[in-house]
């Protein structure tokens, strides 16, 4: 398996998108957690770049359009023909007082505060203002941003914007632009299934970027969502392969889990993984960045990357060779799921 190896997002339209096997996740740019330094930003895009990614997803969201900025920057020296792009829609950046700023978990931000808006208004103004900070005439991938439960705060406040993306428009402005060409794909960026299922019983979306609900360490949406990708040829860029850190640093007592502290339940089954990883001598964050593409519908994995180094690792577990035997333990001690669909043998 090869970070250059492609796949299509969709092949259902005259203008499929191919994405490399490993993309770039443009949320860290946005100083996630901690400041970043611009040349260290683009000397990490020049690293990924090097190394054949030719995927790059980022969001207004990132850094309150810091991310785009600097990706927009890297395209400059890269040329936007040589690569593919997403960013994403639902939350429009506004000028305010400093004390107004919405910095969420990013530092050192520029002076803008977040409106969510999902209207047909507000996606394309959401689009315009990322082609500006991004200097692109375009992007090849759409995506509505944070419909989840998880990212609005409850369940209804879910149900509210998905209710305002469909009746008030801003579906209609996603198609529109993809019927015109803007675009070639539409879907959504969100960190629950549950939500990917439901926009797939309302509308025609060509993929999703589902961050952390497909992993080495969970596999519910082998339940429903993921079949029902299958049935209608959705293709899955998968997010957050690492859960938020646990499945590359191990069962640490300060392991990161769902962006969060890890609980004692969730540290258990880690270790037991992990004890199956060594008896195989493969590190488990190599099982876990390859394990995902056991599954068809996943076309391309982003983890977050801040560093040459952290790039240079990452091309080195996804190129790790895995024995079938590890899938097979896994499966055989339960901790992953026997209808689980595992890599091919290397």
């Amino acid at each position: 398996m090869k970070v250059t190896d492609r796949s299509l997002l969709n092949n259902r339209t005259s203008r499929p998108v191919s994405l490399t096997r490993m993309g770039y996740g443009g949320a860290a740019l946005g100083n996630l957690y901690r400041k970043i330094e611009e040349h260290d930003a683009q000397a990490s895009l020049d690293a990924a770049y090097a190394a054949g990614i030719r995927f790059f997803d980022t969001a207004p969201q990132y850094g309150l359009g810091r991310s785009e900025e600097r990706i927009g920057a890297a395209i400059g020296r890269f040329g936007r023909a040589s690569l593919q792009l997403s960013t994403k829609v639902g939350r429009l950046l506004f000028d305010c007082a400093p004390h107004e700023v919405t910095p969420e978990a990013f530092v050192d931000v520029p002076q803008k505060r977040i409106v969510f808006d999902y209207t047909y208004d507000g996606v394309m103004r959401s689009y315009e203002a990322s082609r500006h900070r991004l200097g692109v005439a375009n992007a090849d991938i759409l995506l509505v941003h944070d419909v989840c439960a998880f990212s609005q705060g409850s369940q209804e406040q879910s149900d509210e914007k998905v209710r305002e993306l469909f009746d008030r428009g801003g579906y209609r402005a996603l198609t529109e632009l993809r019927e015109a060409g803007e675009i070639a794909a539409i879907g959504a960026g969100v960190n629950e299934w549950q939500v990917c299922e439901r926009l797939l019983g309302l509308g025609d979306f060509d993929g999703f970027l589902l961050a952390g609900r497909y992993t080495l360490l969970e596999q519910e949406a082998l339940e429903s969502f993921l079949p029902l990708c299958a049935k209608r040829d959705v293709g899955i860029i998968l997010g957050g392969p690492y859960n938020s850190g646990i499945l590359a640093t191990g069962p640490k007592e300060e392991a990161m889990y769902n962006y969060g502290p890890a609980s004692a339940p969730v540290l258990e089954k880690v270790r037991k993984i992990e004890a199956v990883c060594h008896a195989h001598d493969v590190p488990l964050i190599a099982a876990a960045l390859q394990f995902v593409f056991g599954h068809p519908n996943v076309k391309t994995v982003i983890p977050g990357m801040v560093s040459p180094a952290e790039v240079e690792a990452n091309v080195r577990v996804l190129e790790t060779p895995i024995p079938t035997g590890l899938w097979s333990d896994l499966k055989g001690e339960g901790l992953i799921r026997p209808d689980a669909p595992l890599p091919q043998e290397v």
